[in-house]
């Protein structure tokens, strides 16, 4: 069964379609973004980019990493339960930048 993308509320805008949940931690760690991206059919990770506003700057932080499928609806459910949600149109420019990229790149 595929993963639900968080509802239209949190991915507003031209948001893109491989994006499935936004979270801001409110700058708590340097990593204060973290976008989920949606996993294709089967698979066993769900990949992610955690950045801070400004992650191409040489003092700013961008690092993908990837998570259990199966522990991504308790990460969703905890980051949501402390309100760290996020709007796409609440991002950063540079961090759209970097979903973008992201989500341009074909694996072959």
């Amino acid at each position: 069964m595929p993963m639900k993308r968080a509802n239209k509320r949190w991915l507003d805008g031209d948001c893109p379609a491989g994006v499935l949940a936004i979270f801001d931690n409110g700058g708590k760690t340097w990593d204060r973004y973290t976008v989920l991206y949606v996993p294709q059919p089967g698979a066993e990770f769900v990949e992610y980019l955690g950045a801070s506003e400004r992650p191409y700057d040489p003092q700013g932080f961008g690092q993908h990493g990837e998570m259990r499928a199966s522990e991504v609806a308790s990460y969703r459910y905890r980051a949501t339960s402390s309100k760290e949600s996020a709007r796409w149109s609440d991002l950063p420019d540079d961090v759209k930048r970097a979903v973008r990229q992201d989500l341009e790149i074909v694996v072959i």
